[in-house]
């Protein structure tokens, strides 16, 4: 496997910038793709070993390109993730005013982090989507559009100027970017882990969710995320992507997992990682019943019932 990382490109994205984030992209070639779809094609084709793309963000929620990816393509597993904070500037070809700007673009995950702004200082802008926001900024330097919303940094790198910095329709913005390889064993539990998985329904019926989530919920597992994403077998069919506090190799975690696969259709394990910005000492503490002592304790005293020894 060649020692490289895919991830959406062009240069210049704030996916370039939260991938730089990781230690070990000093020893990795870092090629970008145009597309999220072809950069988690190159892990599956094998020509990176893993592919860095965004998942989620605070404002809008899941970016739906990713999850959709990883529910419907050939199976693959994220390894890490990273949380990057989120300020856009509008940049612009040197000399340009905000009166001049009647095109705008940007990746559309960003509209709805800007749309206050844009509303408020460019009220007749018409907005145009791009692959990214860096290469919106590169359409900007090729004249195809007056602005792009992106990060700072890419204003030097495609010949811009930042007109405007700091925009943000939210405080605090965050967006999430995960590592996605090939299926392998997941790393050792650090005791502040987080498990992904998508689930589907064997049939549609009442409390049908309610049953889903009860596997957790009886093994004190919290969510941290609950999506919907159409199945494309019609109106009405879908499954749900998860992320869950723990790994599979929490007991509580395997057996809520086990659960699952015996009450749905199909289970997708996504894998277990590190969660990002948390050390073990933050993490949730485990509710009464549910440490993995305890389940091995439950399981010693179910064995010892069969045996007669009670």
């Amino acid at each position: 496997m060649p020692a490289s990382y895919a991830y959406l490109g062009p240069e210049g994205t704030f996916t370039e910038v939260a991938l730089r984030t990781l230690p070990e992209t000093a020893t990795r070639e870092l090629i970008p793709y145009v597309s999220v779809q072809s950069a988690l094609d190159a892990v599956r084709a094998g020509e990176a070993e893993a592919a860095f793309v965004p998942i989620e963000n605070s404002v809008e929620g899941g970016i739906t390109t990713t999850l959709d990816e990883l529910v419907a393509g050939e199976p693959l597993m994220i390894y890490r993730e990273v949380l990057l904070s989120i300020t856009f500037a509008l940049l612009v070809r040197p000399g340009t005013k905000l009166a001049d700007i009647k095109t705008v673009s940007a990746h559309p995950a960003a509209q709805p982090q800007v749309r206050n702004w844009m509303r408020a200082h460019l009220p007749d802008a018409v907005w145009e989507s791009a692959a990214s926001n860096a290469d919106a900024a590169r359409l900007v330097q090729e004249g195809r559009y007056d602005a792009a919303f992106a990060g700072e940094f890419a204003a030097a790198r495609y010949g811009l100027e930042a007109l405007e910095t700091g925009i943000h329709d939210a405080e605090n913005a965050q967006t999430r970017f995960v590592l996605v390889g090939r299926p392998a064993r997941p790393a050792a539990p650090t005791g502040a882990d987080k498990t992904s998985v998508v689930l589907w329904q064997r049939d549609d019926h009442p409390g049908a969710l309610r049953d889903l989530l009860g596997e957790f919920a009886s093994r004190g597992i919290n969510l941290m995320l609950l999506q919907s994403r159409p199945t494309g077998a019609g109106i009405g069919n879908y499954c749900f992507c998860i992320d869950a506090e723990g790994h599979i190799a929490d007991r509580r975690v395997a057996e809520a997992l086990m659960g699952l696969r015996r009450i749905c259709l199909q289970v997708r394990f996504l894998g277990s990682y590190p969660r990002a910005n948390m050390t073990p000492g933050e993490a949730r503490p485990t509710l009464p019943g549910t440490s993995d002592e305890e389940f091995m304790a439950a399981a010693d005293w179910v064995a010892r019932c069969q045996d007669g020894r009670f």
